[in-house]
């Protein structure tokens, strides 16, 4: 079978996904539909409807769209039957019934933004940035009943760097993600819909990625600088990891703080001398986020027992600022503070923001 008669019903919503569909379409394959979320109310009255990124690529490029509220509706199960799709693509959506994912003769792959079975779940990217990885990867998968659980047709690795973000690794994700979806497609051509595929084994599935809430993203200042560092990361840009500024004075209140970006200065709270000098966070980011990488080597788990290291000379959550400089104390090193964001105001640099804030040592980081 030729690729342009393999019919395929893409599944997808936020921006990640139009990746993979932008690539099916620019190359030739037979996309003749496109499933999406409900238009998502926004404003002050939730009074206007805002389509998700996939529908505005797929209404831009004469692709019909389907949005279900159920996907067991039977008006919708009717609609999709019609297209007598040959394979279904799914990528960042919601859980399939087996009258959905079994629907094509060649079955349902999903393109997940991990190395599975590791980071099963709604969030793996931000996970893995958190727990202080230094690779992640793409999968595809054959779906099944569960979630994040079927048979593995195909994977790709990918490098984190120390000083990368969830955008970094996000885009990088989306551009590989991509490749490896037409791969797929392709595997599935050349194999008459048999691509080969292995099952997952549980045991090499050693953390989890649920959906992320605002509770999530509270900072812990009593965890090492390493981790609270990788935290920052792994929230930022978006949604935003956050504490909250709390004056020593108990009778002022406290206020949220966003933190977006920190630096490691190996600096002891407990008064040791400083072991190496904290990177040059004003350089540039040249990491290439669409470059495959080789296995290198995990970090533990973020919420891991036993990272609450060292007794501390400093109370944690201090704050000291030296020459326009900002520093929070963690449980082992002091941590700079390098973008943050005020509650009401916009996100600045750390130095900026020290020009209307006066004597930081009067208040901790909680």
């Amino acid at each position: 079978m030729e690729k342009k008669n393999l019919r395929i019903v893409f599944m997808g919503t936020p921006e990640f996904a139009v990746g993979s569909l932008q690539r099916l379409v620019e190359n030739g394959y037979n996309v003749v539909a496109v499933v999406t979320q409900p238009d998502k109310p926004v404003g002050r009255h939730a009074s206007v409807l805002r389509p998700s990124p996939v529908k505005e690529y797929a209404l831009a490029h004469g692709l019909p769209v389907l949005q279900p509220l159920k996907m067991k509706d039977e008006h919708f199960l009717e609609q999709l039957r019609s297209y007598d799709a040959d394979l279904q693509v799914v990528v960042a959506f919601r859980m399939l019934p087996e009258v959905v994912w079994a629907m094509p003769r060649f079955g349902t792959f999903n393109v997940h933004a991990a190395l599975l079975p590791d980071y099963r779940g709604a969030a793996p990217i931000n996970w893995a940035v958190i727990n202080g990885e230094t690779r992640t990867g793409v999968t595809t998968f054959f779906l099944d009943h569960d979630i994040d659980t079927g048979r593995i047709i195909a994977q790709r690795q990918f490098p984190i760097p120390d000083d990368a973000d969830v955008e970094y690794v996000y885009d990088g994700l989306m551009q590989l993600g991509a490749q490896l979806c037409t791969d797929t497609v392709d595997l599935v051509l050349s194999t008459d819909g048999n691509a080969p595929s292995q099952p997952q084994k549980d045991s090499d599935a050693r953390h989890a990625a649920p959906k992320i809430f605002k509770e999530t993203c509270a900072i812990d200042f009593s965890l090492t600088a390493k981790r609270i560092y990788d935290f920052v990361r792994g929230l930022s840009p978006a949604p935003g990891a956050w504490c909250m500024l709390t004056p020593r004075d108990a009778n002022a209140p406290a206020q949220v703080l966003k933190i977006y970006k920190t630096a490691k200065t190996h600096e002891s709270v407990a008064g040791g001398a400083l072991v190496s000098s904290a990177p040059d966070y004003k350089a540039a980011n040249t990491h290439d986020p669409s470059a495959g990488g080789a296995l290198v080597s995990s970090a533990p788990d973020y919420n891991a027992a036993n990272t609450h290291d060292q007794p501390t000379s400093v109370e944690v959550g201090t704050l000291k600022a030296e020459n326009r400089r900002l520093f929070v104390a963690t449980a082992d090193e002091w941590l700079e503070i390098l973008e943050l964001q005020p509650a009401g105001k916009k996100r600045m640099a750390a130095r900026d923001y020290l020009n209307g804030f006066q004597h930081p040592e009067h208040f901790l980081l909680k």
